[in-house]
C-alpha cells in the first residue's frame, strides 16, 4: 500500500506552537523566527485542506480540527522517539568492524586496539583487509586509509603525514616502487609492488630501497631493520580513521577515534 507523505517538520511546528499557543514561544523552542513558524503552519493548512489555529481577542486558539489531530500526533512522536531508542539499542555497542591495511594493523593498530580493549572490557573487533571495502555491504563501524584526506567522509588524522626514504643495512641502491609514493623523476624501480605492506616487506628483506610513511616504518627505525637515508619529510598522504557521518556519531566509534588520536 502506498504511504501517504507525511510533512513531519511542520507537523512538529504545529505540535510546538499547540502546545505553547503561541507563534513566538514556538519558535524559541525550535530555534526559528515566528514568521518561520507561520509560513509551516500556512503550508500546513493548505496541505491538509483546513484550518488548524484562529487568532481571537485572547490570543491564538486551536480550531476543532487541530484539537482533533493533536493527540494522536504526539502519541505518533512518542513512537517515533520509541522506535529511534529501539535502533539505537540495537547498536552493539562492545564490536567494531574495522577495515584497513594489512601492514597498518601490524605496525601500528593493534597494539593501539590491545590497549583500548583494557580499558574497555569486553570489546570485540572484526578486522578487514580491504580498506575501501562499501561500508553498508561489509557493515563497517570505520575504515583507516591512507589518503590526503577524508573526503566526502568524517575523520580524524592518526598521525601528520610525513614520509622516509628507507632501506635496510647493506641493501643494493636500488628502488622499490609501488602506486602510493611516486619515485623521484628519472628513477628505475628493479622491485614493483602492489600496496605499502609489500614495500615495506621487501625493504626489510633487504631488495632496496622505498619510499615509505613514516607511521608505517617508525617501530623497523627503532629496532634498526631500517634505515632512513632521506626525511622523515611532508608528504601529502596520512592513515586517516574515516567514517560516513551516521558511523561517525555513535558514542563507539567516538571513543575509538578519541584514544586513536590520544585526546
Amino acid at each position: 500500500m502506498k504511504r501517504t507523505h507525511l510533512p513531519l517538520n511542520a507537523l512538529r511546528v504545529f505540535d510546538a506552537a499547540a502546545r505553547h499557543l503561541s507563534f513566538t514561544r514556538a519558535a524559541d523552542e525550535l530555534a526559528v523566527t515566528p514568521a518561520a513558524v507561520g509560513q509551516q503552519i500556512r503550508a500546513l493548512e493548505d496541505h491538509l485542506g483546513t484550518v488548524l489555529f484562529r487568532r481571537t481577542s485572547k490570543g491564538l486558539e486551536l480550531t476543532d480540527e487541530g484539537s482533533a489531530g493533536l493527540d494522536p500526533l504526539r502519541e505518533g512522536f512518542l513512537r517515533f522517539e520509541e522506535s529511534v531508542q529501539a535502533m539505537q539499542a540495537g547498536q552493539a555497542s562492545d564490536r567494531y568492524t574495522i577495515a584497513c591495511p594489512r601492514e597498518f594493523f601490524a605496525q601500528w593498530l593493534a597494539p593501539r586496539l590491545a590497549e583500548f580493549a583494557k580499558s574497555n572490557a569486553g570489546v570485540r573487533f572484526q578486522l578487514v583487509a580491504d580498506e575501501n571495502a562499501d561500508f553498508t555491504e561489509a557493515n563497517l563501524d570505520v575504515a583507516i586509509r591512507l589518503v590526503d584526506g577524508p573526503g566526502d567522509l568524517e575523520g580524524i588524522e592518526l598521525a601528520p603525514a610525513r614520509r622516509v626514504v628507507v632501506a635496510a643495512p647493506g641493501a643494493p641502491d636500488d628502488w622499490i616502487d609501488w602506486p602510493g609514493a611516486p619515485l623521484p623523476e628519472g628513477a628505475d624501480a628493479t622491485v614493483q609492488v602492489g600496496n605499502a605492506g609489500q614495500a615495506l616487506s621487501s625493504a626489510v628483506a633487504g631488495m632496496g630501497k622505498a619510499i615509505l610513511p613514516y607511521l608505517l616504518v617508525e617501530e623497523a627505525l627503532e629496532a634498526g631493520r631500517l634505515t632512513a637515508l632521506e626525511g622523515p619529510d611532508e608528504g601529502r598522504r596520512a592513515y586517516w580513521m574515516v567514517a560516513p557521518l551516521p558511523q561517525w556519531r555513535q558514542k563507539k566509534v567516538k571513543a575509538l577515534a578519541s584514544f586513536l588520536a590520544g585526546d
